[in-house]
């Protein structure tokens, strides 16, 4: 059996994140896709495929496709460009939620109901 992690729960589809490492350092992109502990995000890590000519390009072409990228590069965004860093705590109906500090006051990001 396979003992692969199956990735981070705080990054999600559709997040806002930052990249932290990498050759994207510093770029904000929005999460496509995730698939284990890589995700694929719009705008980052880009790279280029050479295509072979076909019927719909007869000279062949030259495609940029976004390459899935480590969770541990990425760092959510919150409040626009704000980076956060998310912890996790339960509530009082056993639901967990994703925190993050501002002003030292804990904001709620994202609640997840207990599964059953």
């Amino acid at each position: 059996m396979d003992n692969k992690p199956s990735g981070s729960k705080k990054i999600r589809q559709g997040d806002t994140v930052v990249a932290i490492a990498g050759n994207s350092r510093g770029q904000i992109g929005t999460v496509q896709s995730c698939k284990g502990d890589r995700v694929i995000v719009q705008g980052l890590n880009v790279r280029k495929k050479h295509v072979k000519r076909s019927q719909e390009a007869p000279k062949g072409r030259i495609v940029e496709i976004e390459r899935p990228i480590h969770i541990s590069n990425l760092k959510v965004c919150v409040e626009g460009e704000t980076t956060a860093k998310l912890k996790v705590r339960t509530n009082e109906q056993g639901h967990r939620q994703f925190v993050y500090h501002k002003d030292d006051q804990e904001v709620v990001y994202r609640s997840v109901k207990k599964p059953k």
